[in-house]
């Protein structure tokens, strides 16, 4: 699994860190999502999919 983010998309909900935060983390300045771990173990894939599919502004892909 492969994982990127849009910075430039993103609206700082912060849903991303809730769902994988070993994953995603926010930035201190102005929330927007930074990504930990491009490539996360196969256990916590269940956990970026559930991040991507909350995103509301659909920042978070991922690639099999």
């Amino acid at each position: 699994m492969k994982v990127t983010v849009d910075q430039d998309r993103c609206v700082a909900s912060g849903q991303c860190v809730v769902a994988a935060m070993e994953v995603f983390d926010q930035r201190d300045e102005d929330g927007v999502v930074v990504l930990l771990d491009p490539e996360p173990r196969a256990e916590r894939a269940e956990d970026v999919r559930h991040a991507a599919a909350v995103c509301p502004a659909l920042a978070i892909a991922i690639e099999d």
